[in-house]
């Protein structure tokens, strides 16, 4: 419904990627069909849409990688490539029913809460000009990944030749025989380069990568689905998802030893020496890229073509520190402060996203009129199970503050945190409740015991630094618990541990408007 002011829903769903798409697919099984969603890029995907660099992949094996509800038989490959994972989001968006509530190319310029209204006031910006919504909840699914962070170097803003980030891809560059540098050894790049490389050495080219800190990579053991199998898949009840459960056991004996003892990676890191020896030839390479810390502080990566292209004539590591970025070139420093040059076409920027830093809470204004970056300043980036915040009513994240996870499918999280906002909108409607926002008491212990389990985690003992950590060397990120843990506390929406309120006169006013 729209007044000459507002668009009034019931629900504002922010982010057309995994988490989005989920809550917008659930709500309207639930019979919540007064929803919008809002989404910056053109289409559904998130991350798959933006992510198009050569060689991008997932990590997780596309049996779990995938919705619980929406199984694909026809996955090419285990851990299957970018195009092939935004396919499936598209093929599952368009059978659902639910894009006709979809509004792209939009960006939310700011939400603030209306305590008098009791709603959320969501203004967006997109191609039919500025709107404001008024919308009963707001359910938040930025995606963790989604915000390029580009590195503070010196002088990166006058480089003359051409610039891009990995997850901004530049596809009218062409690097045949170009010299190019690559900054970043982190999951992006590790694809990226033995792609450049090719490239580079089939035309004349030269690569420089440039290392802060070397990456624990294992290697990819990678299984391509056979015809048989994908009809397998299809046609035999219950095979597919036998598959998936094999699979999420398997990634779930991980979590001792990220969360109890290190010594228990012990063969993960075998894996991961013996593909440097297997990869390098060079010595002194081999020596530059073996990690210094326990295997799972940083993100473990999966290749088995980055060491071979490392190793690779056309290829140079540079460990040394990065002093500054010229008009055609980067100058390096060593131990000794001596400098070095190296003059490139190219520059490819591998440097990571905005995790722990959320910029979307830079737009949110709460019941108390601060900015829930303002809060986040206080107390650290937080909220109650990941999706809720005090000050926040009726705002919900997906895919929130200490719900990263260092060893399975964020899509399981994903659905995790829906069902949670399912249960709180159900309990909503069933008691009449108008908002409902956590206690500050239910939030500070959730948070505490957090970083209570986080002490003895690689994470925080590995001897890394790493994006999971914020400014403080608080793990604002991952979740140091298993999977299923994660599940059953999120299964039910706990009531007692909020706040809840009653429609207010004005708020009824306001809807008996709308609705006459």
């Amino acid at each position: 419904m729209t007044t000459s002011d507002h668009t009034f829903v019931d629900h504002l769903i922010v982010g057309a990627g995994f988490g989005g798409l989920c809550a917008a697919i659930k709500l309207d099984e639930d019979g919540e069909r007064d929803f919008v969603v809002v989404e910056k890029g053109s289409d559904v995907g998130g991350t798959w849409r933006d992510n198009t660099y050569p060689g991008a992949a997932c990590d997780v094996p596309s049996q779990l990688y995938s919705y619980s509800f929406a199984p694909n038989p026809d996955w090419s490959m285990s851990f299957s490539p970018q195009p092939e994972i935004w396919a499936y989001i598209k093929r599952v968006a368009e059978g659902s029913g639910v894009l006709d509530r979809f509004v792209f190319d939009t960006e939310v310029v700011s939400a603030a809460w209306d305590d008098e209204g009791q709603r959320w006031l969501v203004e967006t910006r997109g191609p039919a000009g500025v709107r404001t919504y008024a919308a009963r909840t707001v359910i938040a699914g930025p995606g963790a990944l989604s915000e390029p962070r580009l590195p503070d170097i010196e002088g990166i803003d006058g480089f003359q030749g051409e610039i891009f980030h990995s997850a901004r891809w530049d596809h009218d560059v062409d690097l045949t025989g170009k010299r190019v540098a690559i900054i970043g050894t982190g999951a992006s790049a590790i694809q990226i380069v033995p792609e450049v490389q090719k490239v580079l050495a089939a035309s004349g080219g030269h690569l420089d990568v440039y290392q802060r800190t070397a990456p624990w990579v294992i290697p990819r053991n990678e299984h391509r689905y056979s015809g048989l199998e994908k009809l397998a898949f299809r046609h035999v009840p219950g095979l597919q998802r036998a598959a998936r459960t094999a699979i999420y056991w398997g990634r779930e004996l991980y979590v001792p030893a990220f969360t109890k003892n290190p010594r228990l990676a012990l063969p993960a890191k075998l894996a991961a020496l013996k593909n440097i020896r297997t990869g390098i030839k060079d010595p002194e390479l081999r020596q530059k890229v073996t990690p210094t810390y326990e295997i799972g502080c940083k993100r473990i990566l999966i290749s088995n073509a980055y060491y071979p292209a490392l190793d690779a004539d056309n290829v140079d590591l540079v460990t040394d520190r990065i002093a500054k970025v010229t008009g055609n070139a980067i100058v390096t420093e060593d131990a000794s402060g001596a400098s070095t040059e190296r003059e490139i076409d190219v520059l490819i920027v591998a440097t990571g996203f905005y995790t722990t830093d959320m910029p979307i809470a830079h737009r949110i204004t709460g019941r108390t009129g601060r900015l829930m970056s303002e809060r986040f300043a206080e107390t650290g980036t937080a909220a109650y199970k990941g999706t809720t915040v005090p000050e926040f009513p009726n705002f919900f994240f997906v895919v929130g503050p200490n719900t990263g996870l260092g060893h399975s499918s964020m899509v399981f999280i994903i659905e995790s945190q829906v069902q949670y906002v399912r249960d709180a909108i159900r309990t909503m409607r069933v008691n009449d409740f108008a908002t409902v926002e956590p206690t500050e008491e239910a939030f500070a212990a959730w948070n505490a015991d957090i970083q209570e389990r986080m002490k003895p985690t690689v994470w925080s003992s590995g001897g890394c630094a790493s994006w999971y950590l914020d400014e403080h060397g608080r793990n604002t990120t991952l979740w140091p618990r298993t999977t299923f843990v994660f599940r059953g506390l999120l299964h039910t929406f706990d009531v007692e541990k909020y706040v809840v309120a009653a429609s207010t006169p004005q708020a009824s006013e306001k809807k008996q408007e709308v609705n006459a």
